[in-house]
């Protein structure tokens, strides 16, 4: 079958409540992105206050807090807002990432794999039940000579030690006590979660709401999107092959890519995107199929999108397409254009700047274009 690129933008757009929107709630969001980046925590609510007709701004804090949604580090090995429910599958296949087995990171780390195992059991027990600070954990972690030569890598903002953990499931974020995060056991803390499937079994359901959202797509970008092509080669095919005819290969263009084969039909049926959406920073409609799609965003481009140190910049998008990068000063919307494009509708800029305004809490935002 062959469909177009405007047909594949309008279909991720309906998918990810963009075009049209309505009213999810932020854990229904985070459901069907595949969970919300939330590195920073203001770009998760506005990702999601941006998806509804009627933005709730407190409702990633509100459901956060009601444990329908749990932070903890996923994809990329970044901080996601995810369903409690739905987090063991991607907890399981970032576990097979192994990075911590790789001799450049032990000798960078100075942290064996045994250390993480026993390191794993420790947490673990610490955590049955309680909710701590970073350096309430520490504190116990690093009690035990063990892990005393550990103490710098564990408070680190970074992460790296814990990360294996939260792949583990037994450590993830918990409510922040003023300004400090907190670490929880997602067992103890959330009356949804589920034990982590295996590897293999945890695959198709990943697999399944990845191209749910961001089809049709390749097993690599696939791949780039959960673990930055840190996946096993053969692994990676198996899990793809062992999907059989749940999957169909579709001619976007002359790329060939997959799609559920559930979805098929309402593809080929889609009008081409028209319009226009102003989306905020670490946005997953570019963060699914990855600043690297040249479709999505030019590669020319990549420089002002994909910035030093892994920021994400706000982008417009107009007819499914990345087009600039904006940023807000006082009560204006500042939109960068990338050179060479056509001029942009500002009718239509004004009302996603509108939109804006609301998401942010705001009373009224207007539009410069730079």
């Amino acid at each position: 079958m062959k469909v177009s690129w405007g047909q594949v933008f309008a279909w991720r757009m309906r998918r990810q409540y963009l075009d049209p929107r309505s009213q999810p709630t932020a854990s229904e969001i985070a459901g069907r992105l595949c969970g919300v980046q939330a590195q920073v925590w203001s770009a998760a609510e506005l990702a999601v206050a941006l998806r509804q007709s009627a933005p709730d701004r407190e409702s990633v804090n509100r459901e956060f807090a009601d444990l329908s949604l749990m932070k903890t580090w996923a994809m990329r090995g970044t901080l996601h807002l995810l369903k409690p429910s739905e987090a063991g599958a991607y907890l399981s296949l970032m576990e097979t990432t192994a990075f911590w087995l790789k001799p450049s990171w032990q000798r960078v780390s100075g942290v064996t794999p045994r250390q993480i195992d026993e390191l794993t059991d420790k947490v673990s027990d610490i955590l049955d039940g309680a909710v701590l600070t970073r350096d309430q954990l520490v504190t116990q972690v690093v009690a035990d000579k063990r892990f005393a030569g550990m103490e710098d890598r564990l408070r680190s903002g970074w992460g790296q030690v814990l990360k294996p953990l939260a792949w583990r499931g037994v450590l993830c974020h918990g409510p922040n006590q003023g300004n400090k995060i907190t670490f929880a056991r997602p067992e103890s803390q959330f009356p949804d979660w589920r034990k982590r499937p295996e590897p293999d079994e945890a695959a198709p359901v990943v697999i399944e709401a990845y191209l749910g959202a961001y089809g049709p797509a390749t097993p690599e970008v696939f791949d780039r999107w959960l673990s930055l092509n840190g996946s096993s080669k053969p692994r990676l095919r198996q899990w793809f092959g062992d999907m059989g005819d749940r999957l169909t290969e579709v001619d976007v263009e002359g790329r060939r890519a997959l799609m559920l084969t559930e979805h098929v039909d309402e593809l080929a049926g889609i009008a081409e995107c028209r319009g226009v959406r102003l989306l905020g920073g670490f946005d997953q409609y570019v963060l699914g199929p990855g600043t690297k799609d040249e479709v999505l965003l030019p590669k020319e481009h990549r420089a002002a999108v994909s910035r030093t140190s892994g920021w994400i910049s706000p982008i417009l998008v107009v007819d499914g397409r990345i087009v600039a990068v904006w940023d807000v000063s006082g009560d204006e919307v500042v939109v960068s254009p990338f050179p060479g494009g056509g001029p942009l509708p500002l009718k239509e800029l004004e009302k996603e700047a509108a939109h804006v305004a609301r998401a942010s809490g705001l009373s009224r935002m207007t539009v410069r274009v730079a």
